[in-house]
């Protein structure tokens, strides 16, 4: 059989493989501990799965919708960011996904093609880096390192740019490390895409779960940003909604254009009825977005005094929903993360699966567990030794 060679290097779907190993643990310590995906641990609101149920059921729903997403919802999106971003955001510049991953592969389709190279930080978002390879694109590194809380350097990335590279692909807060990168190093990074001719991509998924409600950066303040900016947003996360799949792009008019171009030839549009039914919920669960803003930020201290009671354990950089820990295993991250799951029932992700030089590391979605779960983990972790 002739595969597309592109497609056929890339590994199995990570998370695919992780799940696999479930089925070893024999429920000795208790209930399985997924930390292993980033989804939310708690339910929708009722409101919101009355909204769902009420826009699957409507007939209008049903048809193609806008390629750039509902008016409705990239009204409330812009409004919302406007007052997040303390500026002025305009609808025309809000384009509407399905899902977060799916605003990536539009904005890297937009800005490189294949043979061009955008630049990624290692440790990376294995999706990224999978959608850049199968699309043809070049993915070059700068790494990040644990003794600097994986905090990009933005001379490290200055030097990582080739001439062929096309953008800068930032995850904040980060995925896998959980690391949230401060106002002045997204806009040293920015200049340095201003002064190279290049675009930024910031993916800011797990936005909502940061543990200061102050706005997480000024670059939508900067004179020109839709020239050099596209920032991506996932409604799962806040919203609890990841099986709806719905996300969302900020760039100038012109980008958008073009990414609507890539979307017409995907999917038309992203799921109508979920758009439906999120716009109203934008304004309306604010409170309760809040109060699960303050629950992370409870679950990520939890999850800090759990790991303080173990020998050997390292958390080298954690934030909104990630902590990325050192094992003291003498083995790769993939067995270790297995062993951890068949011995304890916690369900980790490798470090290897985001980048070389990651295997001495797990990424743990701590944000997924309740405080009660959390606090489990010391107990099960620190009975693990070989």
């Amino acid at each position: 059989m002739r595969f597309n060679p592109a497609v056929a290097r890339l590994t199995a779907p990570p998370v695919a493989v992780v799940q696999q190993w479930i089925s070893q643990y024999d429920g000795s310590k208790g209930a399985l501990i997924d930390l292993s995906q980033a989804v939310p641990g708690y339910p929708a609101h009722d409101d919101m799965l009355a909204a769902l149920g009420s826009a699957a059921a409507d007939p209008s729903a049903l048809s193609y919708g806008p390629i750039e997403g509902e008016d409705t919802l990239r009204q409330a999106y812009a409004s919302h960011c406007s007052n997040l971003y303390t500026t002025s955001v305009d609808p025309g510049e809000v384009m509407i996904t399905a899902g977060c991953n799916q605003a990536f592969i539009l904005a890297a389709l937009t800005v490189a093609g294949a043979g061009d190279d955008v630049l990624m930080l290692r440790p990376c978002y294995f999706n990224h880096s999978s959608t850049l390879g199968m699309a043809g694109i070049n993915v070059t590194w700068a790494d990040t390192l644990a003794e600097d809380s994986f905090m990009p350097d933005p001379e490290v990335i200055r030097a990582a740019i080739t001439p062929g590279t096309r953008a800068i692909a930032l995850v904040s807060p980060n995925n896998p490390t959980g690391a949230i990168y401060p106002d002045d190093v997204m806009q040293a990074i920015m200049d340095i895409c201003v002064e190279r001719d290049i675009w930024l991509i910031l993916d800011e998924t797990s936005r909502d779960c940061m543990p200061s409600d102050t706005p997480p950066h000024h670059l939508l303040n900067r004179d020109g940003w839709q020239d050099r900016l596209i920032l991506l947003y996932s409604f799962s996360k806040a919203y609890a909604i990841p099986g709806h799949r719905l996300g969302a792009a900020i760039a100038g008019r012109a980008t958008i254009a073009e990414m609507a171009k890539v979307m017409d030839n995907i999917q038309v549009c992203a799921p109508r009825a979920a758009q439906i039914a999120t716009a109203p919920m934008i304004a309306h669960l604010a409170d309760w977005r809040e109060a699960n803003r303050v629950e992370m930020v409870e679950r990520g201290k939890a999850f800090q005094a759990a790991f303080a009671q173990l020998n050997g354990w390292h958390i080298a950089s954690m934030g909104a929903y990630f902590g990325f820990a050192r094992h003291p295993f003498e083995m790769t991250s993939a067995e270790a993360a297995e062993y951890l799951t068949r011995e304890t029932g916690v369900l980790t992700s490798p470090g290897g699966f985001v980048g070389d030089g990651q295997e001495g590391f797990l990424r743990i979605a701590f944000a997924k567990a309740s405080v009660d779960e959390i606090n489990q983990l010391a107990g099960r972790l620190g009975g693990s030794g070989r």
